[in-house]
């Protein structure tokens, strides 16, 4: 269900000024170099009386957001990873229709707000009460970067970490990558919501017994020197996108579009 957050403060912002609240907590200059950060579709219109956030700007995802009467939309991941022409009748070109049609800005905090750890990326490092949280992957901004390693106020077993994960995690389809969880004395964890694969080593050296993060592929798993809680890519990110929303709600109106995991365990077969 989509989830309207009533304004604390103003019931509208001039879009250059929402965009520029936006980037104080997802910093342009922060995105990887590969990424799509930013304004993806442009609009004339100037005043924004409601924006809409999400974790994925799909046709439906769209579609809510315009129901819901927003003038603009906040999503984390870009329309798409690898930008071409509107040359195919497929999700994509939808998209693009529905908000050029509309004239509803779309804007995409991603690996700009990931970089973050400051923002709303590191929401479960909270949760869990992790302390003195560095860094696993710099920016080039000191304190910046992608994933983070904390440690606990005191060691716990690999049964009570499942016990605080369940209110986070329960919905979700957890696996367990890697070696095996470690029975006892686990104090660092790191934490990378969306595809964490390629921190591991740097999250070992840290000295994390644990890494709780989504999308690991077989060799990652393999390989990988400590033990792993993959989450999916969906589930970290869309939490986390739902807290983005309530901080901006402080600002205009905002509702939150959930979504649908595109990822789903099979049922049992018979």
């Amino acid at each position: 269900m989509d989830h309207v957050v009533e304004p604390l403060g103003r019931n509208h912002m001039q879009q250059g000024e929402l965009i520029t609240l936006i980037e104080r907590t997802a910093p342009p200059h922060l995105a990887a170099a590969w990424d799509h950060s930013g304004l993806q579709v442009a609009a004339e219109r100037t005043q924004i009386n409601r924006l809409a956030v999400c974790l994925d700007p799909t046709p439906a995802a769209i579609r809510s957001a315009l129901e819901s009467g927003a003038d603009m939309i906040l999503s984390h991941h870009p329309l798409l990873m690898q930008p071409r022409f509107l040359n195919q009748l497929d999700a994509f070109h939808e998209a693009a229709r529905l908000l050029l049609s509309s004239g509803v800005p779309l804007y995409a905090a991603h690996t700009s707000l990931d970089a973050n750890p400051y923002g709303p990326v590191t929401w479960l490092a909270h949760e869990l009460d992790l302390r003195d949280l560095i860094v696993l992957e710099p920016a080039v901004d000191p304190g910046y970067g992608l994933g983070v390693v904390g440690h606990l106020p005191e060691s716990i077993s690999d049964q009570e970490l499942l016990y605080r994960l369940t209110p986070w995690l329960r919905g979700g389809h957890t696996v367990l990558a890697g070696p095996a969880l470690p029975g006892t004395d686990i104090k660092r964890i790191a934490l990378c919501p969306g595809s964490g694969g390629s921190l591991l080593k740097a999250a070992a050296a840290a000295g994390a017994a644990v890494m709780i993060t989504g999308d690991i592929n077989y060799h990652a798993a393999l390989e990988s020197p400590i033990s792993i809680l993959d989450v999916g890519h969906f589930l970290l990110e869309e939490e986390m996108m739902r807290r983005f929303a309530a901080a901006l709600s402080s600002a205009l109106p905002v509702t939150f579009i959930t979504g649908r995991d595109p990822v789903q365990p099979l049922p049992a077969l018979l």
